[in-house]
């Protein structure tokens, strides 16, 4: 999740809708200038006890923190006295660190030209943290749901909004809290030409997102025992907020565009407003009542651009667009799937023979047959049936529709190499259609004869 972080110069106050969606509809930028943006988590654990790692103590996540900072030159992040975040120093790089709600370590990459620069930058980044790791006797998990720790064993980090959101959670949802404390993620966000281009990409990502979840499906364990569901993490967010998640038909309906989806945007409750340093509880208000000065806890005062900007980073559906598109149904996972999921994306998205033969295969499915998708694939994942045939016959056409287009890109790094050879894992995953769940699940079963700790050295970073 997003860090607030004060900007130098005031944000307009909103006057209109069109001022918000205009905000999003800046977004939209030449081919050349479409970029790469990668986001990663990873759960942190004592390498001697396997416990997970609170904020404070001198082998915390902050002294981890304050280890970056000393070792590598990261700026903190402050919110009061707590760091909370990591970014670069002016003109170094665009990448910060963000702290997740259990202590989960998440990477929020810069926008980069190619999938070579950010698998480098995921390298440099994993290089660090595991160097420092090793000092203070941490390790770094990759999967999609804590396989272990329950939710009261699970430490909450010092970040106010996150103590807004766990007030309002249980109020909406059954899994809220796990969302927010026992899962991690790999995300990519994707930019779009025009408003034309935008709602292709949408609707192509949207149908293909539980296409992706299958793929790097690899959540399958609760408290140490498998829990039928190869990711789990996915099956937890169709009992978050109906709200704010989910599969948004409209996006297929005529009329899609920028204002349908602030229109959408406007009608999510909000969580918090952010003034002077403090995020202020106003979790279920709207943001409609907002821009009429009607919130009994601000009374008279109007948003800005930053509140609403602020207000799309607490939407979570299955693709989320800001100022750029947001791929959301991957688990987290290790190196090579990091690197992995934005090959995917990419090669479907950014290259228009690609885009075309993708919306090709998806264009006649119905919402019920997407939303049975949603369904089906956290249990099931490339087993999951779909038509006549399973995910699996969907993830190979995709996979071979991204190789196309990574291979039309041409994007070469110093060996000559196009970025094809990113795109390895998943081709290798829809293959064989064994995915990263398949794997541990037969590990659980078999060598580690039922002990789940032997994750924390098989899966670690």
């Amino acid at each position: 999740m997003s860090t607030r972080q004060d900007g130098a110069q005031p944000s307009p106050t909103v006057q209109s809708k069109d001022d918000l969606v205009q905000w999003i509809a800046a977004g939209s930028k030449p081919k050349s200038a479409w970029r790469i943006g990668t986001e990663h988590e990873k759960f942190v654990f004592y390498t001697k006890t396997l416990e997970p790692v609170p904020y404070e103590g001198p082998r915390g996540i902050r002294a981890l923190m304050q280890a970056m900072i000393d070792r590598y030159g990261w700026e903190p992040i402050m919110e009061g006295k707590n760091i909370i975040g990591l970014k670069r120093p002016k003109g170094e790089g665009a990448e910060t660190v963000s702290l997740e709600p259990g202590g989960q370590f998440e990477l929020s990459g810069a926008p980069l030209e190619t999938l070579h620069e950010t698998c480098a930058e995921t390298g440099e980044h994993l290089s660090q943290a595991t160097a420092i790791g090793k000092d203070l006797g941490l390790g770094f998990l990759g999967v999609g749901f804590s396989p272990k720790w329950t939710i009261e064993e699970t430490p909450r980090m010092p970040k106010q909004r996150y103590a807004v959101m766990t007030r309002y959670m249980p109020q909406v949802g059954k899994h809220g809290l796990d969302m927010m404390y026992r899962t991690c993620t790999i995300q990519v966000n994707l930019d779009f030409g025009d408003e034309a281009d935008m709602v292709k990409k949408f609707r192509v990502s949207l149908a293909l997102q539980p296409i992706a979840t299958a793929l790097f499906a690899a959540s399958p364990f609760k408290e140490g025992k498998p829990t039928g569901f190869k990711s789990l993490r996915s099956e937890v967010w169709r009992d978050t907020d109906p709200d704010r998640t989910g599969m948004l038909p409209f996006v297929f309906e005529p009329g899609m565009g920028f204002e349908r989806y602030t229109d959408y945007a406007l009608d999510v409750p909000m969580y918090f407003v952010y003034r002077n340093g403090r995020y202020i509880d106003v979790a279920g208000a709207s943001f409609r009542d907002f821009m009429e000065g009607r919130l009994p806890q601000l009374p008279g005062e109007r948003p800005t651009l930053e509140d609403w900007s602020d207000h799309l980073t607490t939407l979570f559906p299955e693709v989320r667009m800001k100022r750029f598109l947001e791929m959301r149904g991957a688990d987290g996972g290790r190196w090579r799937r990091i690197c992995a999921l934005p090959a995917f994306w990419v090669g479907l998205l950014y290259d228009q023979t690609a885009l075309d033969a993708a919306w090709d295969l998806v264009k006649d499915w119905t919402a019920e047959e997407r939303q049975s998708l949603r369904d089906s694939v956290p249990k099931w994942a490339l087993d999951a049936p779909f038509r006549k045939g399973t995910v699996k016959d969907i993830a190979r056409e995709a996979v071979a529709i991204a190789r196309t287009g990574l291979k039309n890109r041409n994007k070469l790094n110093a060996n000559g190499d196009d970025e094809c050879i990113h795109l390895h894992f998943v081709e290798d995953t829809a293959a064989s259609g064994r995915t990263p769940a398949d794997d541990l699940l037969s590990r659980y079963e078999g060598h580690w004869q039922g002990d789940i700790n032997h994750i924390f050295t098989d899966y670690a970073f």
